[in-house]
């Protein structure tokens, strides 16, 4: 009697045992894995590699899968010549202050959604999750014109960092994850808090917050990683050089750069990106499933 290990597959385990069940199981999963390996990793490699190519050779037909001669100038030239240390500290400062706006403010609408249940909470809920199903583009022209001319202040927002943090904090998806993550917390443990005089401001702090660190970390992620990649909102409402994030001020720089050189900073600004999944890759999972069942 064969073992039964209790792990359902669609393929059972005898017909992996047969001989032509197992070469058409391994052979199909390795086209699988090397096609997609391919489709992911292919431009990763081909932006590392063409940094290191010469301008002639990453111009040419067809293109070389190795560098013949790596220039690691390259790299010295992107930094000095594009300037990157001011365009990646732009950045950062634009993400950090993204992740605090979205962090507080978006805790505390999951937070009133999910323990405190106001009148109408489920239609506001699903009123912003219904933004998610508008493309992005249509919302371009109604957020800069917003922007430009800030309702009821009269003010405008370009080249001022709130252009990028207050879209930002707009965030349905990030809502509904942390309102979903909520939901999971016992309401026995909200009871308790109440019957020991914590008001809700107490009961979040002390309570709900200590308990979401893993979604807390999901959602830091991704409001870093969304500022750091945008480049269409970034190049309108940042005209200035001084204000630019890094891929606007690549962009802007490319004219009259070498495309090897703009190619490593291409790669110079993916870097910490690549390292903050590389590290937090497991987080991102675990935080994302820890509330999808209730315990």
């Amino acid at each position: 009697m064969a073992h039964d290990t209790g792990t359902r597959t669609l393929i059972s385990h005898a017909q992996l045992r047969r001989g032509r069940g197992r070469i058409v199981y391994w052979t199909l999963l390795a086209v699988v894995v090397v096609g997609f390996t391919l489709v992911f990793l292919g431009p990763l490699y081909w932006m590392v590699t063409g940094a290191l190519k010469s301008g002639q050779e990453i111009a040419q037909t067809p293109p070389s899968l190795f560098p013949k001669d790596p220039q690691l100038a390259n790299y010295a030239d992107a930094w000095h010549h594009l300037d990157l240390a001011k365009l990646l500290f732009n950045t950062f400062y634009y993400a950090a202050g993204a992740l605090v706006f979205q962090v507080v403010l978006d805790t505390a609408a999951a937070y009133a959604l999910s323990k405190l249940r106001p009148v109408l909470g489920n239609l506001i809920l699903g009123l912003m999750l219904a933004t998610l199903m508008i493309p992005a583009m249509v919302l371009i022209v109604p957020q800069y014109v917003t922007v430009i001319d800030l309702p009821i202040l009269g003010v405008n927002l370009l080249d001022s960092p709130f252009a990028i943090w207050l879209p930002a904090v707009a965030n349905a998806f990030n809502i509904f994850l942390l309102k979903r993550f909520f939901d999971s917390i016992p309401e026995e443990l909200m009871a308790a808090a109440l019957m020991d005089g914590a008001t809700p401001l107490r009961t979040l702090w002390s309570i709900i917050l200590p308990m979401s660190r893993p979604i807390l970390g999901v959602v830091s992620i991704f409001a870093v990683t969304a500022v750091w990649k945008d480049f269409l909102w970034p190049k309108l409402v940042m005209p200035s050089p001084e204000t630019r994030t890094v891929s606007v001020g690549i962009y802007a720089f490319s004219g009259g750069t070498p495309m090897n050189v703009v190619i490593a900073a291409s790669v110079i600004a993916a870097i910490p990106t690549v390292l903050v999944f590389l590290v937090f890759q497991r987080n991102i999972m675990s935080g994302l499933t820890t509330g999808s069942l209730k315990g």
